[in-house]
């Protein structure tokens, strides 16, 4: 395990992510990543091979881009350029243009400081992370390595349909028999990648639509708006009386929505609407939803009244899709709001996920209000303990804690104590129907790591 934390000097838990302009998110590593993904992915000298990029509205795409777009075309490879495109819409142009690889630079939910790259092989799926390591191998070579000669240096060409493309490819998800007319939909775009085309494609079903976040400048993506801040959602549909709100995150591969009265609705619940709705139309596949360790409980035993199974994975967007591939599922996500619906997307898209919910709202004609509480959440706490070192989790007196935890929710309830994938943090998750036990739980398993972290 040690061994392959310190190949991957780069890629996290989802793709190279970083502070603009400070290692790793620089314009050296980006040249790096095109140069050593080219070379990767450009396998058959007989043809050309193509690369597609996409990316979100912060000023220093800039610069990353750019830098892509040299790595790759002093390999060989010709490069489409989309411009401000979400995440979703770049996997799909990915295997709908035959490319070899395609890129997105952004930095999803995170503050316009950050940026970074996610990658998507042919298939439209996120590279594994054997694929990532491999890319990985080349980065460090020398930058003379593998170049091609002059004439078959790479062309460069930009796409200027790319999002009618993707606005015509969602539309198509909504039932073809529906419309939206006599809706208002107050839909947040995080002054980011979907700032265009998620109006547009509302409005074209036939919505009456008041866009927020749509003045990108560069730096005021996912600033107190988007998924991550969704007050200014929940005001602008008590204002407009709207029927309901969506709020995307910088690259609109996740979504928060909200009811009528400005209630929000996670991710979980989305999830068990969209399930029994297609259930009940033979439509859901894989005999259920697929969620990570982080989804509550309710939602476990919802799915399973329904005579489904849910099956959990780790937290991570690329694990939840993993299991959905390998069970043959076409629902999955997370709390957070990453929605997979793989009959339309290889990974998670807020617009698209948005849609279903409303096709459930126009197909029962009910209220947002009375379809969002598809199941009673048993009560769930977490807390984050910080630490400055070492491996708190093998303290004996914390793997005691936990073990006494686990025994005192005796099957009523769930434990998951979890190291963050990207801070010096350990989580503590607990859920069960007695909420002072939770509660209780959470607070002698914390104070067990908060000892362990000072020694």
């Amino acid at each position: 395990m040690t061994k392959a934390k310190t190949q991957r000097r780069y890629f996290g838990t989802d793709g190279i992510r970083g502070r603009a302009n400070t290692h790793p998110m620089t314009a050296e590593v980006a040249l790096r990543v095109g140069l050593a993904a080219g070379k990767l992915f450009r396998r058959d000298p007989d043809r050309r091979h193509l690369v597609v990029i996409g990316k979100d509205t912060r000023l220093s795409g800039y610069m990353i881009e750019p830098a892509l777009v040299a790595g790759f075309t002093s390999v060989g490879m010709d490069v489409r350029l989309f411009g401000p495109l979400p995440t979703p819409a770049v996997a799909m142009m990915t295997r709908s243009m035959r490319a070899d690889l395609g890129v997105m630079v952004s930095a999803s939910h995170n503050s316009s400081a950050d940026n970074g790259i996610k990658l998507f092989g042919p298939d439209g799926y996120k590279l594994s992370d054997e694929r990532e390591s491999e890319i990985e191998s080349f980065m460090d070579e020398g930058l003379q390595d593998g170049l091609a000669p002059p004439l078959d240096l790479g062309r460069v060409t930009r796409i200027d349909d790319a999002q009618a493309r993707y606005v015509e490819i969602a539309k198509a998800t909504f039932p073809r028999q529906l419309t939206l007319n006599g809706l208002r939909i107050v839909i947040d775009c995080a002054h980011g990648a979907a700032y265009k085309v998620a109006p547009l494609a509302l409005y074209e079903l036939g919505a009456e639509v008041m866009p927020l976040g749509v003045a990108p400048t560069g730096f005021n993506i996912n600033e107190e708006c988007g998924s991550t801040h969704p007050e200014a959602m929940m005001r602008a549909v008590k204002e407009y009386r709207a029927d309901i709100g969506i709020a995307l995150d910088g690259d609109a591969d996740r979504l928060t929505v909200c009811d009528e009265a400005g209630r929000v609705v996670d991710g979980d619940q989305i999830m068990a609407l969209i399930a029994k709705a297609w259930a009940d139309k033979d439509q859901l596949r894989g005999g259920g939803v697929v969620a990570t360790i982080m989804s509550n409980l309710g939602f476990q035993r919802f799915v399973e009244g329904l005579g489904l199974s849910l099956e959990r994975t780790q937290v991570g967007d690329r694990y939840v899709v993993e299991r959905m591939r390998k069970g043959g599922f076409n629902l999955g996500g997370e709390p957070s709001g990453h929605i997979v619906l793989s009959d339309f997307s290889t990974t998670g898209d807020g617009l698209i996920a948005a849609l279903q919910v409303l096709a459930v709202m126009v197909q029962s004609g009910r209220r947002l209000s009375e379809l969002a509480r598809q199941f009673e959440p048993v009560p769930q706490r977490m807390e984050n303990v910080r630490f400055a070192g070492g491996e708190p989790l093998k303290a004996a007196h914390v793997k005691a804690a936990i073990a006494d935890g686990e025994a005192r929710l005796n099957g009523a309830g769930r434990l998951v104590v979890r190291a963050s994938g990207t801070e010096p943090l350990i989580r503590v998750m607990a859920e069960g129907d007695d909420e002072a036990l939770v509660k209780a739980v959470i607070r002698d398993i914390a104070s067990a790591v908060r000892e362990a972290a000072l020694v």
